[in-house]
């Protein structure tokens, strides 16, 4: 790769004297090499590739935006700064660029000039679900977790589609023992993050949330929190209706019958009142046979590999059936559907 990578740089200073289309193409070439090297770890000679291609281009925000974040994992946290600074100064900076920025700041714990730099990027950027989660974490980071929440549900308002807003106020929500918006906000998650690395951390705090939030009292201690709003009294009422207390420790069996009868009560009741993307799919899974496949799916790890295998081998065609729709459809989030605001 050494040899390979001089070998470049020698190409690289015999066509520098050519035209300006040669130029722009050894710059991109250049990028692209430090790409690779980046993808096999050799962030030392990506930083030095990507600095003769801001020399060819220096105005040319995708070579700053690579140089900052190779200079990020080379741990150059000055020079990532460093680039960092000069690219969200450019005209066509966006979200992505702020963020850089802001990782190269909270690697040297500089939570100050990071909260000013995405109080700049929501000022630019108000839509931003990146810039909300980054600004949250910077306030997680220092332990203001109230100053966080704030933020992932501002980011939830703002962009729904955004995953990783959903990922951390559902963790914390957890801490707080909201097993309601923990369970929403999970569920939510993994059907826009279905297959990451924190899809099965997330699966095993939704069968977590949805044992406690039917453990006795539960649901009438969360409906009367001040906290509470009206969306989550009426979900928390119609749960209240369909939830049988079970003999013993709640099973999935438990929670899929009371899933099920609170799919078809919100439909009959509530879907024009609050017209809401997760329960709307939801309805549509029951009405096509795949509702008990995906309830399975959701808390596979937590109900044990094999419970999970025994069910598919017992409903072949329904797993088939819910893998498939799975794997043909995007899960998109409407905007106007928060209502999490007193």
């Amino acid at each position: 790769m050494i040899m390979k990578y001089w070998l470049f740089l020698g190409f690289w200073l015999a066509a520098a004297t050519g035209v300006t289309a040669q130029e722009q193409q050894t710059a991109k070439l250049l990028q692209e090499t430090a790409r690779t090297l980046v993808q096999k770890g050799d962030y030392d000679n990506a930083v030095v590739i990507l600095e003769r291609a801001k020399q060819q281009e220096p105005n040319n925000s995708g070579i700053l935006k690579d140089l900052c974040f190779a200079a990020y994992l080379k741990r150059d946290f000055a020079k990532a700064i460093e680039t960092g600074k000069e690219l969200v100064e450019k005209p066509d900076a966006d979200a992505q660029a702020f963020q850089l920025l802001g990782m190269a700041y909270k690697a040297i714990a500089s939570y100050k000039e990071c909260g000013k730099l995405y109080r700049t990027a929501l000022r630019k950027f108000p839509n931003s679900g990146v810039i909300y989660n980054e600004y949250a974490e910077t306030f997680a980071l220092e332990n203001e977790m109230e100053e966080a929440i704030i933020q992932w549900e501002k980011g939830i308002e703002s962009d729904p589609g955004y995953s990783s807003n959903y990922y951390n106020a559902a963790m914390y929500y957890v801490r707080k023992s909201n097993w309601l918006r923990a369970a929403l906000y999970a569920e939510l998650f993994l059907n826009l993050e279905s297959y990451s690395t924190r899809t099965e951390e997330i699966k095993g705090q939704l069968y977590s949330s949805w044992t406690n939030l039917l453990a006795p009292g539960k649901i009438r201690q969360l409906q009367e929190q001040k906290t509470t709003t009206a969306f989550e009294k009426e979900v928390l009422g119609i749960l209240g209706k369909a939830t049988k207390q079970p003999a013993a420790a709640i099973s999935i069996t438990d929670i899929l019958s009371v899933r099920t009868r609170f799919a078809v009560e919100w439909m009959a009741v509530n879907q024009k009142k609050y017209p809401f993307t997760l329960f709307s799919h939801q309805q549509y899974l029951l009405s096509q046979g795949l509702f008990e496949a995906y309830t399975y799916w959701l808390m596979a790890p937590s109900v044990g590999a094999e419970v999970y295998q025994v069910w598919q081998q017992q409903h072949p065609k329904e797993a088939a059936g819910y893998t498939a729709f799975q794997q043909s459809r995007v899960f998109k989030l409407p905007a106007g559907e928060y209502y999490f605001l007193r």
